[in-house]
């Protein structure tokens, strides 16, 4: 029996369970998905999950919000991809040791990828592809190794200017998170990332959108958030024309190719699509 699981919490509102029972069943293997909830300071329960792939009582571990990052001392080693973003959202056992590795990261990239293939005029004809990124979290991390590594030139916008300078290097600016500095690069932006949690269910009211700021015309916009499938954001920028996404299809994404790490199996992106579609998130 093959047993995966989440930690993170809140986990009510987890796809998880949902796409890995999908992804087990796709490849006639016997086993479950389970829901670890522990709270962020509680680093005792955190170690005792870790024991459970110790012990063998688990073959991999997802992790979520609060963790990625505090998880990252219970470990034995980091692929290099975590260690450089510094955040971890897969665990498994390796020669017995325990390795963390980000899939968050080219999970986020193969899906905007696909998302921009319609919008190839939009991106190649620039010198520079540019992108507003909301929010300098845990979240944040994995999109900015992405977009770096892909070519891109990042601001972000963040409240709490001394964490987002923790992530700036040469190739990043970090601007205040209000309308007077966003509205200056909105001729530059091709592209807008939110990796806060505004939005996040229950708050599906809320936008990390600034009320009254004009998106910038022509761009795309990427919610990470993916458990409502419209969110206000999405709708926003529907509405003034952009197209727009959820952080959907990053959850399959990331997902398959923590799968493959458990069990050495890809899995087709639709498997994992459908379960999502048939059910009401």
């Amino acid at each position: 029996m093959i047993r995966f699981g989440l930690i993170g919490y809140p986990l009510g509102h987890s796809l998880s369970p949902i796409l890995h029972t999908a992804a087990l069943r796709a490849c006639n293997l016997q086993g479950d998905y389970s829901l670890y909830p522990v709270e962020p300071n509680d680093l005792p329960s955190l170690r005792d999950v870790l024991n459970k792939i110790r012990t063998g009582e688990l073959t991999g571990l997802n992790v979520t919000i609060p963790h990625k990052q505090n998880i990252i001392q219970f470990l034995d080693e980091l692929t290099v991809s975590a260690c450089t973003i510094g955040a971890v959202n897969t665990i498994y056992l390796k020669e017995d040791k325990l390795i963390g590795d980000n899939t968050d990261a080219p999970g986020f990239l193969t899906d905007l990828n696909g998302f921009l293939k319609e919008d190839t005029d939009l991106i190649e004809e620039k010198d520079e592809k540019s992108v507003l990124i909301l929010g300098a979290g845990g979240s944040a991390r994995a999109v900015i190794y992405a977009l770096q590594n892909a070519g891109w030139a990042i601001d972000i916008a963040a409240r709490r200017i001394e964490q987002a300078q923790r992530l700036a290097n040469r190739h990043l600016r970090v601007i205040p998170y209000d309308s007077f500095h966003i509205s200056k690069l909105l001729s530059e932006i091709q592209l807008v990332v939110n990796t806060t949690p505004v939005g996040m269910s229950p708050n599906i009211n809320a936008s990390p959108w600034i009320d009254g700021l004009a998106f910038p015309q022509g761009a795309v916009v990427y919610d990470l958030i993916y458990n409502h499938r419209e969110t206000l954001l999405v709708k926003q920028a529907r509405v003034s024309g952009l197209r727009a996404t959820t952080g959907a299809g990053m959850l399959i994404e990331q997902a398959a190719l923590s799968f493959q790490l458990w069990t050495g199996q890809k899995i087709a992106h639709n498997v994992m699509l459908d379960a999502i579609n048939e059910t009401d998130h």
